[in-house]
């Protein structure tokens, strides 16, 4: 069978699976089992991704020590590939992270520093858990910095044997990670899963977390989980997730909210042009002269709308979150503009500052 939805269906689908409908979400783990993934990131111009992402779900009850309690106390969340994840996923991974690295150059240069690599790992099974400064570099060849990573060898083994599920994230010192071995973090007794059907359930993962995705899409792959669809307007093929589906019937219409640019509703560019008609461009790398909305703005979905664009920023020396703009896609009817002001005083009400206005 293939469903056939209208684009607000689509859309209100892709929303609700995301958890910004007016139905909030009331704890963190919760979040991530939905989601998937919780990328970390530090640009605070009003706070860290992680926790942006987390507060545009769940609302005034949610605070950071929640989330550090879930990964750290609890260790219901694992952190993998710059992002908090549930622990219930790694099962799901492993039989992909054991066939890793697929790249030639990377297989090549693991090969090349497998002296290294042991030198890694012995010191983390003596001294673990230990900050990437704690271990000596004894690379015997180098990779190049690239913009993103310096000189020292040794975070690039540790993010590469993470990747192959040999060592892992325990806790952050500050933005610092702190390594061990993966053995000593997991939990023991999960259970196994042979590639294809962990690929599999990945899938209805993704789609899970998505709500509605193309069929083939890099962005969002899902393969053939969940059941058919195609959109009034559209010729391409998608899969929608049924449970998804089913929550349409109870629907409890939407809200104002603020979404981190790298918020997971954002990450699927081409969906996000197909579905909302919003073309969305980070230009927190852009030179100033060529930004149209700000360095980090944040967009604004109102219901199953992206209507504008806040561009803001928090001043601690003030505790004043300072609005330089809000961008209207097309000018808010005052309802409209009712409730973004609400929700900005909201945001700044959970940073503990007042609200310097536009």
């Amino acid at each position: 069978m293939t469903h056939k939805l209208t684009l607000d269906q689509a859309r209100r689908i892709a929303v609700g699976a995301q958890l910004l409908d007016a139905n909030r979400p009331g704890d963190v783990v919760g979040v991530a089992e939905q989601l998937g993934a919780i990328k970390i990131d530090p640009t605070a111009t009003i706070a860290p991704a992680e926790n942006t992402i987390l507060w545009s779900r769940i609302g005034a009850t949610y605070e950071p020590s929640q989330l550090t309690k879930a990964v750290e106390q609890d260790h219901l969340l694992f952190e993998f590939d710059g992002a908090f994840r549930p622990i219930s996923l790694l099962p799901l991974m492993l039989p992909a992270m054991r066939r890793w690295p697929q790249r030639p150059r990377t297989r090549e240069w693991l090969e090349a520093n497998d002296r290294f690599r042991t030198d890694v790992l012995a010191r983390l099974r003596a001294d673990g858990p230990l900050l990437a400064s704690d271990i000596p570099d004894t690379a015997q060849v180098t990779r190049p910095p690239d913009g993103w990573y310096g000189s020292n060898q040794v975070v690039h083994m540790l993010d590469f044997l993470q990747r192959q599920g040999e060592v892992a994230v325990v806790r952050r010192e500050g933005r610092n990670r702190v390594w061990d071995l993966a053995e000593r973090v997991y939990p023991v007794g999960m259970p196994e899963y042979e590639f294809d059907e962990a690929e599999r359930l990945l899938n209805e993962r993704r789609l899970q977390a998505a709500g509605i995705a193309k069929q083939k899409s890099p962005w969002t792959p899902v393969g053939e989980a969940g059941e058919s669809a195609v959109i009034e307007g559209s010729t391409r093929k998608y899969r929608v997730d049924p449970q998804a589906l089913a929550a349409l019937e109870q629907d409890d219409g939407g809200r104002v909210a603020f979404l981190n640019p790298y918020d997971p509703m954002l990450f699927d560019r081409p969906r996000l042009q197909e579905l909302f008609e919003f073309e969305y461009v980070l230009e927190q790398f852009k030179p100033k002269p060529q930004r149209k909305y700000g360095f980090f703005a944040h967009p604004i979905l109102l219901g199953d709308r992206f209507v504008g664009m806040l561009d803001a920023e928090v001043d601690r020396e003030a505790e004043m979150l300072v609005v330089n703009a809000v961008h209207e896609f097309l000018p808010f009817d005052p309802e409209e503009d009712e409730m973004v002001r609400a929700e900005i005083d909201a945001l700044a009400e959970w940073l503990g500052v007042g609200v310097r206005a536009w």
